[in-house]
């Protein structure tokens, strides 16, 4: 229960996931357009259409299904149109097709539309985000002829008709959602792109790597590139992925902290998929009409070495990858979907893409989280670092009988202090006396006396430190070396009324400007005290 805390104060990504599936809902409850059942033909690259109303005596090979890895097909269908009005033309489950071309006839063999788009095409799409086509429609019986042409598929896609008013009202959220992803895309792939810069941690750079892939992949799939940008190649659907599948390994190996030394056999087969994800990649370059097939191996194989590592490491504690296997296994059951199914059933405006993108969406901020809760562990490591450095450095520079600043200190701050400041060493009379007479705890008392009422005179003004055994040395930003001798004897005073009637002080000063060497200023000023012990010719019994 403890490794679901951090995701209490991250509001705005639970938004943004129940935004995105609000949207699917959204897009999943549309009217029933009519569906265009039909018999699918495959035709070898020399075919030629010869502008006939069928395909029945074509000698074309009818087969049941389009093959993965692309091709030139062709679809023969049957319909009829009660009502006359403007139908739209368009394709379900799957919005990749490199180029595609419709043939209308009506019921006595007259060509009556000739649509034709694609991604790799740069006819206008009407409709943003679809291939949907326009066509004024009589009552009638009607044929419809379908070419299909493209390096590889998705998905099956299927044409269906549906009225004009209709199909532009349920593209509107799929549309949404299309946009509302690839926002959270680019917003975080920029995010931590810029994290990783300053950071310099492959966690956040293989992620926005991800990200980047996913971005390319979905903005070319789902016509958003291509109708915006006028980018049409093709293989910006597929060769970004076989990247990002790698960085993707990177990037578990990163985050849940997969290190030779302490996970060998994990980090070896996280490498050895890498390697072979990267021979996927020179695969690909020879064969780019299975890129996408790759594609859809290398996410079943970054998938299961997640999960597993995922598995292994939150057995051992790792809190990153308790939160870590929430984000994976969702997107486990979205990317399972989104890269097994030919057909969507039912569904119309919403395509095997949209669910893949609303996987990766989901995946993408559930990472954010996993990674905002590893910044913050990091983060609050480092302040307890710094708190514990800051602790050693007092305790480095803090006398520990006394509380006072020490020798080390003083070094600290001659460097800082102006030319008029001024420094004073003194040599505490009557330790000795107190130490042979009363034994140390009393020569202990004196010390913590003396440095407790000359902090308490000296105020803000000056700062007292201890150099070691009964010498102490004060500095003075403003050099008023008559107010310390004042404040010194005034010490004194108190110290002999509180019943250290055998205490003194003798006391050498210089001013910061009289050398540029520190060592120096400390060699005269220790010499002065001396000199001004000598001629005080004072000392307690036994001092």
């Amino acid at each position: 229960m403890s490794f679901l805390l951090p995701y209490k104060c991250l509001s705005k990504q639970t938004a943004c996931l129940l935004a995105l599936f609000l949207l699917l809902g959204a897009c999943i409850a549309e009217a029933a357009p009519q569906k265009l059942p039909g018999v699918w033909y495959e035709a070898p690259p020399a075919w030629t259409y010869a502008g006939q109303s069928g395909l029945d005596n074509a000698g074309l090979k009818q087969v049941d299904k389009l093959a993965p890895t692309g091709g030139r097909f062709w679809r023969q269908t049957e319909f009829a149109v009660s009502r006359p009005g403007r139908y739209v033309l368009d394709f379900k489950n799957s919005s990749v097709i490199g180029l595609f071309r419709h043939f209308v006839f009506d019921s006595n063999g007259v060509l009556v539309a000739e649509l034709h788009g694609g991604i790799q095409s740069r006819a206008e799409n009407p409709f943003f985000l679809r291939h949907g086509r326009e066509l004024e429609l009589p009552p009638g019986r009607y044929r419809l002829l379908t070419e299909l042409n493209s390096p590889f598929f998705l998905a099956e896609p299927e044409p269906y008709l549906d009225t004009l008013a209709d199909y532009r009202q349920a593209i509107n959220s799929s549309n949404a959602l299309v946009l509302a992803c690839l926002g959270i895309f680019l917003g975080l792939g920029i995010y931590y792109a810029a994290l990783a810069l300053v950071r310099k941690r492959q966690a956040e750079a293989m992620y926005a790597l991800f990200i980047l892939g996913n971005l390319l992949y979905n903005g070319t799939a789902l016509l958003v590139y291509p109708q915006v940008f006028s980018m049409h190649w093709f293989y910006l659907i597929s060769v970004p992925i076989l990247f990002s599948n790698c960085a993707y390994i990177l990037f578990v190996m990163a985050l849940l902290e997969l290190r030779p030394a302490t996970h060998p056999r994990l980090y070896k087969t996280g490498m050895a998929l890498l390697a072979l994800l990267s021979g996927f990649i020179l695969l690909a370059a020879l064969q780019p009409h299975w890129s996408l097939e790759l594609d859809r191996y290398g996410v079943g194989i970054f998938l299961a070495f997640g999960l597993t590592a995922g598995i292994i490491r939150a057995r051992q504690g790792n809190v990153s990858a308790q939160l870590y296997l929430v984000a994976v296994g969702i997107f486990f059951i979205l990317g399972v979907a989104a890269i097994s199914q030919a057909q969507l059933n039912g569904l119309y405006t919403i395509y095997i893409e949209h669910i893949g993108l609303l996987a990766v969406a989901v995946e993408v901020i559930l990472l954010a989280l996993v990674l905002s809760y590893q910044f913050a562990q990091l983060r609050k490591e480092r302040d307890n670092a710094l708190t514990r450095l800051a602790q050693s450095n007092r305790i480095a520079h803090t006398d520990a009988l006394t509380g006072l600043s020490n020798r080390y200190a003083l070094d600290a701050e001659l460097e800082l202090l102006p030319p008029n400041a001024s420094m004073t060493f003194i040599d505490l009379d009557g330790l000795k006396y107190y130490n042979d007479r009363f034994g140390h705890a009393c020569g202990d008392e004196l010390l913590c006396s003396f440095s407790h009422y000359l902090t308490t005179c000296l105020g803000d003004k000056a700062t007292l430190y201890r150099m070691g055994g009964d010498e102490f040395a004060i500095t003075c930003a403003q050099g008023d070396l008559k107010w310390v001798g004042q404040m010194l004897a005034e010490t004194v005073t108190i110290m002999h009324a509180s019943g250290f009637e055998f205490a003194g002080a003798s006391a050498g000063s210089v001013y910061i400007h009289e050398s540029p060497n520190k060592g120096e200023l400390k060699h005269m000023a220790d010499t002065r005290m001396y000199e001004n012990k000598r001629m005080r010719k004072v000392s307690p019994p036994g001092g």
